[in-house]
């Protein structure tokens, strides 16, 4: 199961729904949608800091065209979990065989899978 992130601002416990990320070099502040995974040097933003967000002088910040709404689980994401729930319940899976030990050096071992 995995967690919900959070939004980086201290002190904000709302679901993360944006990434913010810098440019230096374009002194650009950019704010996209969110991230598969944590990134370094990348800030997870809920809606409300992520629209709200003022860069410094100088600076221009790039949202997408898209609303930063906090929207739950879509209906494939449901679909998905839904599937891996009634595939784990199933119990026509046979039990893999123990692997073949064919040898052994030391703390070593060679180990065979048998082919499916």
């Amino acid at each position: 199961m995995s967690r919900v992130r959070r939004c980086s601002r201290t002190g904000c416990t709302n679901p993360a729904v944006a990434t913010l990320t810098y440019a230096y070099a374009d002194s650009t502040a950019v704010v996209g949608p969110l991230a598969t995974g944590v990134e370094p040097h990348s800030y997870d933003l809920c809606s409300d800091h992520a629209l709200g967000l003022t860069a410094p002088k100088g600076w221009e910040v790039v949202r997408p065209d898209a609303d930063l709404m906090d929207i739950g689980p879509g209906v494939d994401d449901l679909e998905a979990l839904a599937d891996a729930v009634r595939e784990a319940g199933r119990g026509e899976r046979s039990p893999e065989p123990p692997p073949v030990v064919t040898g052994r050096r030391g703390h070593l071992r060679v180990l065979t899978f048998p082919d499916n």
